[in-house]
């Protein structure tokens, strides 16, 4: 059957691939995973996943499924969780029941090559009703070192809400909307837990780590320290409260493909105050796994839900 005449059942959240193309092809390599329709029984394998967790580092990654493991009681001591991509050096990813866990490395690029195949994947699995939740790090502004900030809007480096990319030579403008109900549900976990302070605000999407975020400490710097400050404080008045490198594609994405999303970073420092990271190992490794527990908590309460409907 050609891939592109495949269902996903009746749901009010299937999952869209926007690509006639697929209609003519019988085998669809997902390369950067080591994944395959003629290769792999993908239903079979992810047809059960419902919620997918996306964030930079393999190892932050794997430490998030043996988190949620434990979380939703399905552990077992000296539990192994096998890297379903080992084949590739790519990226990592992880399963347990019904939840995904898949890294996507550090920038916009890295991100958008492993959601074109995540979506593919979840597509050819029919899976429906996924939400996918992005899990990180970022700088804050304003933000007092630990803070958890929810994406309400993912903005450019002049505060709109859009992702503009070059294709065939010719920008195209996506929105990067995110779902506004998942977003303070997610804050609300947040109180639940009151274990650290979560907010909502807007999040800064840059194409590098240093003059796209106005630091004063890169190999480069045409700017004063002026300048930085007065840049910082047009963000913070455009709702901007924290600043990373993939949000913005990664709304676009999720939005075109119909996929609940939401971004979820905690502020390792507050980019008003400097630009490098001055707290211990242990406060920064601390601050890394708040998002993660966060998360984890949604994740058990929507499950729990489900089991009582």
């Amino acid at each position: 059957m050609p891939l592109g005449e495949e269902k996903n059942g009746a749901s009010d959240r299937s999952i869209y691939v926007n690509n006639p193309h697929l209609d003519s092809m019988t085998d669809d390599i997902l390369y950067h995973f080591n994944l395959g329709t003629s290769t792999h029984d993908l239903p079979a394998m992810f047809g059960d996943v419902k919620f997918v967790c996306v964030g930079g580092s393999p190892w932050r990654m794997k430490s998030f499924i043996e988190y949620i493991a434990r979380e939703l009681g399905l552990s077992e001591p000296n539990a192994e969780y096998p890297n379903i991509c080992a084949g590739t050096d790519r990226y990592a990813m992880y399963k347990i029941g019904p939840v995904l866990s898949v890294s996507h490395g550090m920038g916009i690029p890295s991100i958008s090559i492993m959601l074109h195949e995540l979506i593919k994947l979840l597509y050819h699995s029919r899976c429906t009703d996924v939400t996918v939740v992005r899990i990180g790090t970022s700088g804050g502004i304003g933000l007092k070192p630990g803070t958890v900030v929810v994406t309400k809007q993912s903005v450019d480096s002049v505060f709109q809400p859009r992702l503009e990319q070059i294709i065939l030579g010719k920008p195209v403008v996506r929105s990067t909307e995110l779902d506004g109900e998942l977003a303070e549900e997610l804050l609300q976990c947040g109180k639940d837990l009151a274990e650290f302070e979560t907010v909502i605000g807007n999040t800064m999407c840059t194409l590098d780590f240093y003059e796209g975020q106005a630091r004063l400490d890169g190999a480069f710097c045409s700017y004063s320290e002026e300048d930085k400050q007065s840049y910082l404080a047009q963000a913070y008045a455009a709702g901007v409260r924290n600043i990373e490198m993939e949000s913005s594609v990664f709304a676009a994405m999720c939005k075109l493909s119909n996929l609940r999303a939401a971004v979820v970073c905690v502020a390792l420092l507050d980019r008003l105050k400097g630009d490098q990271l001055t707290s211990s190992h242990d406060v920064l490794n601390n601050y890394q796994q708040r998002p993660q527990v966060l998360v984890g908590h949604y994740i058990k309460k929507k499950l729990n839900a489900s089991k009582k409907r």
